[in-house]
């Protein structure tokens, strides 16, 4: 008599209000291998991130929807069966349903093949992909993740790709001599030595032969406007289409700024970013004038009880603007432990669901690429963004003399639906004013 079995649906979880779908990057999890509870099961990336999920139970796992399938949330992609002895697998999975078939038949499709996949970087032309765990592995195994063919989603690196580390070279003393010399590399020389061994024949027709003919390589394959580079597109494209956008800009005197962020490193040791000054002058300024903290809803302007300042912060994948909640009320130091694991989890592919939700106004800083000056775009539905430069040393008029001061350029963005030139610029002036003085941040 078989044992009862007890059986558990992997489902895509919901991670956010807005989430529908999400890819599987790969699974941490063989079909018919046994699966511990807690164990990361598998990798999943949705618009905004990339997260490891780990097993609701124990069991023998049966996958339902492979690597790079994408899924709606709740959507059943696996299944882990256990008995109450514990003991041997179950029988493998019931056959993929054809088109029409009944939910108890099955409702995952064959995955079609894919073509041989190509190096993650030199398929995109953009930044290298790669999950967490293959990241892991290739530093383990000393292997360059640049010359590995990605076969995750939109050719990412999963650890399955990962190669042992590269066997050395094998040539003869002679042969690496007669390299040296031609300055040849021997790693494009094949080898008709024991087991593949270069020998000094090897080189010498390799010297010899005429080289190939050079081939063309073909035209880089346009990058898919999809997951977070698709959410990116719709929402500024929406932005700019639906908000008659008005941007000021002004110049204000970031020299007491940078004395304060070195006083405080030199007598505390502590390092605070200038993004989180910027997070508390502008969370003050919203205070004074709280027409910036607003948005458009359904029966007019709404002015927003909370002021939640996001930051951009520049990824692999994209922008993200991870979320600072209540600004006002937590102090220097606050903001920066929030900035750094808020930017560290966006940069590495893992910010939680509400990390990136409820912003009420944005910070986009480009100084460090030596931008004096840009037109940022509204973050819908917010109201207003600022958009900051670099601090550089210019001569200015102070006390009746031309002198060197540290200046910063400020760029407010603001939906004029909602407010005005005057207040507009009346806010920017605040910010300025609190950037000029930013001692008065130390009291809190």
């Amino acid at each position: 008599m078989s044992e009862p079995e007890t059986e558990f649906t992997v489902v895509i979880p919901k991670l956010g209000l807005t989430m529908t779908e999400a890819t599987i990057l790969e699974w941490h999890k063989r079909e018919g291998e046994a699966v511990q509870k807690g164990e990361v099961l598998f990798t999943l990336e949705n618009e905004k991130s990339t997260l490891e999920i780990e097993a609701p139970a124990s069991g023998i796992l049966h996958i339902l929807a492979q690597a790079g399938e994408t899924v709606p949330v709740l959507g059943a992609i696996g299944r882990l069966v256990s008995t109450e002895a514990g003991g041997q697998p179950s029988e493998a999975p019931p056959a993929p349903a054809a088109a029409g078939a009944s939910p108890a038949a099955g409702p995952w499709a064959v995955t079609p093949a894919r073509p041989a996949p190509a190096p993650a970087a030199a398929a995109s032309g953009g930044p290298l992909r790669a999950s967490p765990k293959a990241r892991a592995l290739a530093r383990q195994r000393g292997v360059s993740l640049a010359s590995v063919a990605g076969t995750g989603p939109r050719g990412m690196i999963i650890a399955e790709d990962v190669p042992a580390a590269p066997a050395p070279l094998r040539a003869s003393p002679v042969a690496r001599k007669m390299a040296a010399e031609a300055s040849l590399d021997l790693t494009a020389v094949p080898g008709t030595g024991p087991r593949g061994m270069v020998m000094r024949r090897d080189i010498e027709r390799a010297l010899t032969e005429p080289a190939p003919a050079a081939v063309a390589a073909p035209p880089a394959k346009p990058l898919p406007l999809t997951g977070l580079r698709g959410i990116i597109a719709e929402r500024l494209s929406a932005g700019w289409r639906e908000r008659p956008q008005v941007t000021l800009t002004t110049d204000a005197d970031a020299t007491n700024l940078v004395s304060a962020r070195q006083q405080m490193l030199a007598e505390t040791g502590e390092k605070i970013a200038y993004d989180a000054f910027l997070v508390k002058c502008v969370a003050r300024a919203l205070t004074e004038h709280p027409a910036l903290n607003a948005r458009l809803g359904p029966s007019g302007i709404e002015l927003l009880a909370e002021i939640n300042v996001g930051v951009a912060v520049d990824t692999d994948r994209g922008l993200l603007v991870p979320v600072v909640r209540d600004a006002p009320r937590l102090s220097l130091r606050q903001v920066q432990a929030q900035l750094q694991t808020l930017a560290d989890r966006a940069r590495a592919g893992r910010s939680l669901p509400d990390d990136l939700a409820g912003g009420t106004f944005t910070v986009t800083n480009l100084g460090m690429y030596e931008i004096d000056a840009f037109t940022p775009i509204i973050n819908p539905p917010e109201c207003a963004i600022l958009g900051v430069g670099r601090i550089v040393a210019r001569p200015v008029g102070l006390n009746g003399q031309v002198v060197l001061r540290d200046m910063l350029t400020l760029s407010l963005s603001f939906d004029h639906r909602l407010v005005d030139g005057g207040p507009a610029a009346r806010f920017l002036q605040r910010v300025k004013q609190w950037i000029e003085r930013p001692f008065a941040l130390f009291a809190e």
